[in-house]
């Protein structure tokens, strides 16, 4: 069965796909078709922001992914979210607005020997489609679809950890996303008036949906791409394989080139786990991995999958005791939730004014800082709120308490996405590798000593923190790197396993420009085209990427 033909083809509607159907379908000589394994974004609790709470893990909107057990973890596998549905990740991430740091765009610059990576020239593409509450300045875009708000509670728990980290010299700020994000302070969101604002919400409504020229086709998964020899000897992606409720379709690109004489692509937005996957099943990547499942060796390229790369949040909790005055919430929100006035109190405030616990994103209060003094520029970041809990979906403990979360920022360790089966149904294996070079096992030792300074300043002592995770008895570097594996966590962030680099760097996926490497009309624009992660989270940096190649789409290079 086939389908209409189209000139462009995005698989995936999450971050990266639903910016570039906006872009493309602008043109309306041009017909763009956007294909989601998942439904719509119509799910009440993708929109309230706690609601993160019931959609990871939930199969309405999370692929439910888990990782491989994990040296580094001390043999734990974990849960590996990934959005499945409109939106993607971003109807269930954190909603936190960062940039990362200017150099991690000037190291992409090296990487690929292309100056259009730099921080100067990525700067431009972040406030195309920015809308900052603040307004525009130099730095920041406003009027864009990508709504930028300051989050809508504060807590004197969280106000008293950020003056301790000053009181341990780590600078206020107000801004994180100025190229430098050294400092604390609390996080910009993408929220609009109390609601999650996800790229379904900025991209697609009300725009692309009214467009004639555009189609949508959700509870649509990709089998695999359709390569096809070229009369020069080369080869081209011609179209998609998908499976709908109507059975298989082949979804084609146009053969004419349209108008304006320029021939369609396919756009892989699948993301860090899919967009490797598709690859893999389709005949594109490494050749023994292939051959192993049965299938046919279109383009050798070994770099699919592999380079994959994640921020390991450490998860330390200190117990709190109350003090009075500290009252507009509690003092964490483990006794505010654990009793039913506190409940229907944090649910009536939400309902009347859309602020509260029921605004919050998971992390609220942020921290950039250097692991230890010869670190020359801040390698980790602190993710701190006002609760406890054993493990992501368990109760929230019964004692007064906060969590200081500290990732990473650039790991060393190398993880891989390889398929298990030549079945597109079955998921692939993740192997993040966490903690698998000393490096990371060293910064992992060292951050929970900083997390342990920070915790001793007097700002905080009123409260008596008192360590309950990882423990205080422990103090050594190889205590404390295995402690480290027993209680970290993924933070969301899996980037760079169809990595762009240079044409003489045999692990590039894609060229600078995103175009597949021996494959013609054949793109990847998602958080996989990474060759290093950036210093943050990484939503808001797939944006940067997808306006860039939405400029070089319609340029035709």
């Amino acid at each position: 069965m086939s389908a209409p033909a189209f000139d462009y083809i995005i698989i995936g509607a999450g971050t990266a796909g639903c910016l570039l159907a906006n872009r493309l379908s602008a043109d309306a000589s041009k017909r763009v078709l956007l294909i989601e394994a998942g439904r719509k974004d119509d799910y009440h609790w993708i929109h309230i922001p706690v609601g993160y709470l019931h959609c990871i893990g939930n199969p309405r909107t999370d692929w439910l992914y888990n990782t491989e057990p994990d040296a580094g973890l001390n043999g734990r596998a974990l849960r590996y979210p990934r959005g499945k549905t409109l939106g993607g990740c971003s109807s269930i991430n954190g909603m936190i607005y960062m940039r990362g740091q200017a150099r991690d765009y000037d190291q992409w610059a090296q990487l690929t020997g292309d100056d259009a990576w730099r921080w100067d020239n990525a700067l431009p593409h972040f406030k195309q489609h920015e809308d900052h509450y603040k307004g525009a300045d130099a730095l920041h875009g406003a009027g864009g679809e990508w709504r930028i708000e300051k989050q809508r509670l504060r807590w004197d728990l969280l106000d008293a950890f950020a003056e301790a980290a000053g009181q341990a010299g780590i600078p206020a700020t107000a801004d994180f996303n100025r190229g430098s994000n050294e400092g604390v302070g609390y996080f910009e969101v993408n929220q609009k008036s109390g609601w999650r604002w996800n790229t379904a919400k900025a991209f697609l409504r009300p725009t692309c949906l009214d467009r004639p020229n555009f189609e949508l086709w959700t509870n649509t998964q990709v089998c695999k791409l359709v390569v096809a020899p070229q009369a020069d000897g080369g080869l081209r992606c011609t179209g998609v394989e998908v499976l709908t409720s109507q059975g298989r379709v082949t979804a084609r690109i146009a053969q004419d080139g349209g108008p304006d004489g320029k021939r369609g692509e396919v756009i892989l937005c699948a993301g860090s786990i899919g967009s490797p996957q598709i690859l893999q099943l389709s005949g594109i990547g490494p050749a023994a991995l292939l051959q192993q499942h049965g299938i046919p060796v279109v383009q050798d390229l070994p770099g699919v999958g592999a380079n994959l790369q994640d921020h390991l949040q450490i998860r330390s909790v200190y117990k709190v005791q109350a003090v009075p005055g500290d009252k507009r919430w509690g003092l964490s929100l483990n006794t505010m939730a654990n009793s039913v006035w506190g409940k229907a109190r944090i649910g009536l405030e939400y309902a009347l004014h859309r602020t509260g616990p029921m605004s919050m994103a998971p992390s609220q209060l942020g921290a950039f800082t250097r692991s230890s003094p010869d670190q020359p520029y801040p390698n980790i970041e602190y993710h701190v709120q006002p609760l406890s809990l054993d493990a992501f979906g368990e109760p929230l403990h019964s004692f007064d308490a906060f969590t200081a979360s500290v990732c990473n920022l650039n790991p060393t360790s190398r993880g891989t996405v390889q398929i298990k089966s030549s079945r597109f149904e079955d998921a692939p294996a993740i192997a993040p590798h966490y903690l698998s070079t000393a490096e990371d096992r060293q910064v992992a030792a060292d951050s929970l000593r900083v997390t342990r300074h920070i915790v001793s300043q007097s700002a905080l002592a009123k409260y008596k923190p008192e360590e309950f995770k990882p423990g205080a008895q422990f103090q050594t570097d190889e205590e404390l790197a295995r402690l480290a594996g027993d209680i970290a966590t993924t933070i969301f962030h899996p980037v760079g396993t169809s990595k762009m680099g240079r044409a003489d760097d045999p692990m590039a996926v894609v060229d600078s420009h995103l175009r597949v490497r021996g494959v013609r009309g054949l793109r990847v624009v998602d958080a996989g085209v990474m060759p290093l992660i950036t210093s943050g989270n990484t939503n808001s940096p797939t944006l940067m990427i997808a306006e860039k190649a939405a400029q070089w789409i319609r340029d035709g290079v």
